[in-house]
């Protein structure tokens, strides 16, 4: 099943309970998963139990997917958690799990501290305690002046995102977020953009008795990076455990 109606293209697979499946895995082809066997591969291992709700947002690869324009300077946190909230209304989503890695890890965060739909979180790839906001933004700030019209770039929009959190109150907001909610990492997760380390792996592996006092499951998956999100097979069950049990 896929549908227009928030302005955002979204495919919705299953029947069950609604979970919303967030960047990076994406309902069309994208770079890192051009004939779609990383999004199969979430889909045959969630299905049977959950509704499972895919999506092109933010805006897909050139060429791929379905285009949603949205203007670079009102790409903010919250105009982000009110277009994904207006898909989960055009698809009937009430209450909803969230499960994001990376930037959709990030997207979660904002998402459930902002709204009590959601159901359970789920947070990969991304320290729900000291996440580098600063530092994401110093990356946007880097590839966005590399960029020959950068009032129209991806980088850009990512800009506007970061430069919209980095006043977030992280401690307070986390403490407001009351379902159940899980972290999980790669072990040798130390990612390095444009020359600048975010050590998401440390970060949480530094934060993880303060998260698990606050109520969070809290996985390091031996020797992964970060793209573990791309193996659906050691993924998969580890989460899925969790929502099990959650719901």
């Amino acid at each position: 099943m896929s549908d227009h109606l928030a302005g955002v293209h979204y495919e919705v697979h299953g029947r069950g309970i609604p979970l919303m499946l967030g960047y990076p895995v994406m309902a069309s082809p994208t770079p890192e998963d051009p004939n779609g066997a990383v999004l199969k591969g979430y889909l045959d291992r969630l299905i049977d139990r959950y509704r499972v709700l895919v999506m092109d947002y933010p805006d897909p690869a050139p060429g791929k997917g379905h285009a949603r324009l949205i203007p670079t300077n009102e790409f903010t946190a919250q105009r982000v958690c009110d277009d994904l909230l207006a898909v989960a209304d055009a698809a009937g989503f009430d209450r909803f799990l969230w499960w994001g890695f990376s930037w959709g890890g990030v997207i979660g965060l904002q998402l459930a501290s902002r709204t009590d739909r959601v159901a359970a979180l789920v947070c990969g790839g991304w320290p729900p305690l000291s996440g580098p906001y600063d530092k994401m933004l110093r990356v946007g700030q880097v590839r966005a002046a590399k960029e020959a019209l950068p009032s129209a770039s991806p980088s850009q929009k990512f800009l506007t995102f970061y430069e919209s959190v980095q006043d977030w109150p992280e401690a307070e907001a986390l403490r407001r977020i009351r379902c159940p909610r899980m972290t999980f990492v790669g072990s040798a997760d130390d990612l390095e953009l444009e020359g600048v380390p975010l050590q998401l792996a440390e970060r949480i592996h530094e934060r993880r008795r303060d998260l698990q006092q606050q109520g969070w499951r809290v996985v390091e998956i031996p020797g992964r990076d970060h793209s573990i999100y791309t193996d659906p097979n050691t993924v998969v069950p580890i989460v899925r455990e969790f929502l099990d049990r959650a719901v």
